[in-house]
This record gives structure tokens, C-alpha cells and sequence, in this order.
């Protein structure tokens, strides 16, 4: 038996890089796990084939971001796969993973670029939880995965710094206000990490190494370095932990 078992969870943008690697980790560990996604349906099925093929259990959630309707379209989907399942339209572990970037300092940042990142970056999260508290369950988990940019200034991605600072005031916010029904809320802050999304910043060896040579371990991370954590904050384990950020960038900065 799994620390999941019996346990649903929801990964936004579960469909690549680490939203993937959390939605096959949490499945390895018995959730079934809504693998949802914006717009690349192909790489949905992928790591819904994947967590099944393994073993798992997932299904796909089309559901973008940012949009009219965004948040009712991801819980309509969302009760429609579970009942499809036979399963109760109930949740215990809610991932805030979705996410994208658009470069550009304090001359280059553009209004509609801004909108777009808090659209997607701080207020998704916050009504995907306000809209999720019904079906919510006692004892819940919400991991929201923000960036090591809250804490080391990045000008060159300055509205994404400030939709993931966003992000971390949610965080805190809602930890004190679920605490009375035990749903921990934490945040996971991850480094430079290797996923088709980030490859052009590094497609050689020689810019692999200068981003890798800000850990202190001298290495990139990896998906299922965030995963692993994720993990932890998703179970049992993690009761007594919440309102935190956990920095995961291999020692970035220090």
C-alpha cells in the first residue's frame, strides 16, 4: 500500500517537465492522479500512459488556464473523469504546478505579458482552492510550486518574479485560514531545472554549465528532484508542516 492510496490529486500542467514527474510520483505512491492540461494533448496522454503502464492510475484533464470559465471547465472535467471511474467526485491533494514564462526586464515587460502570468500564476491557484474547497477532503493537501525567483533577483523575468511572490503570499495566507480543517498548504521553490520547456537556456554545454554552477552541488535539477519533494508535502508525513516554502533549487544563491 502506497502513502496514496485511496487518495485523489489533481497536477496542473501535469502533461511535461515536472508537472509530469510529480503526477508519475504521486501515482507511484497510489493517488489517482487528474493529469491536467492546457493545450499539448499529446504529451497528457504520454504521462497518463506512462503512471498506467506502470502500474498507476491517471486520466487526462483539458482545462486551460487564464481563460473565461477556466476554473468551473477544470472541476466540471475533473467530477466527469472521477465518475467515469466510479469514483466519488471528492479531492485530497491539489498541485498548483501550471506555469510558463515570458522574459523581460522593468523596459521590456508589456501589460498583456503581466496579466497573462498572474492570470495563470496567482489567480488560478487561488480559485482552483476556493472552488476546490467543497470537494476538498479533510486532512487535505495543497503544494503550490512557485520559484527560487522570490528569493534571488531575477530583472530578466521580473513579472513572473512577481506572479510566483503572488503565489507565496497565497501560500501563507491560506495555511492559516484551512489550518481548523487540517489541509496543510505549502509551496515548493525550484532552481534551474532540465525540461523541454527550459532547454534553449541551456542548449550547450558551455550555458549548462554556467546555470548548473549556481548549486552548490554544481549540477542542473532535475524533475524528480521537485517531484520527490512534492511528494512528501502530499503525504501523511508532512502533517505538521505547513504556510512554508521549500526551497528547491539546490543551493542557489547561498
Amino acid at each position: 500500500m502506497g502513502t496514496l492510496t485511496g487518495r485523489t490529486a489533481l497536477v496542473t500542467g501535469g502533461g511535461r517537465g515536472i508537472g509530469r514527474a510529480i503526477a508519475r510520483r504521486l501515482a507511484a505512491d497510489g493517488a489517482l492522479v487528474a493529469v491536467h492540461y492546457g493545450s499539448d494533448e499529446a504529451s497528457a496522454d504520454k504521462t497518463v500512459a506512462e503512471i498506467t503502464g506502470d502500474g498507476g492510475r491517471a486520466f487526462p484533464l483539458h482545462g486551460p488556464l487564464g481563460e473565461p470559465d477556466d476554473v468551473r471547465t477544470v472541476y466540471d472535467r475533473l467530477d466527469a473523469g472521477l465518475r467515469a471511474l466510479g469514483e466519488p467526485t471528492a479531492l485530497d491533494v491539489l498541485v498548483n504546478n501550471a506555469g510558463f514564462n515570458v522574459r523581460g526586464g522593468v523596459s521590456e515587460v508589456t501589460v498583456p505579458d503581466f496579466d497573462r502570468l498572474m492570470a495563470v500564476h496567482a489567480r488560478a491557484p487561488l480559485f482552483l482552492v476556493q472552488e476546490g474547497l467543497s470537494r476538498l477532503r479533510e486532512g487535505g493537501r495543497i503544494v503550490n510550486i512557485s520559484s527560487a525567483a522570490t528569493r534571488v533577483a531575477l530583472p530578466t523575468s521580473l513579472a513572473y518574479s512577481m506572479a510566483k511572490a503572488a503565489l507565496e503570499a497565497l501560500t501563507r495566507t491560506l495555511a492559516k485560514e484551512l489550518g481548523p480543517r487540517q489541509i496543510t498548504v505549502n509551496s515548493v521553490a525550484p532552481g534551474f531545472i532540465t525540461t523541454d520547456l527550459n532547454r534553449r537556456r541551456w542548449a550547450t554545454p558551455e550555458a549548462e554549465a554556467q546555470h548548473a554552477a549556481y548549486s552548490v552541488f554544481d549540477r542542473m535539477g532535475h524533475p524528480a528532484d521537485v517531484a520527490d519533494i512534492v511528494a512528501f508535502l502530499a503525504s501523511p508525513d508532512s502533517r505538521w508542516v505547513t504556510g512554508q516554502s521549500i526551497d528547491a533549487s539546490g543551493g542557489t544563491g547561498l
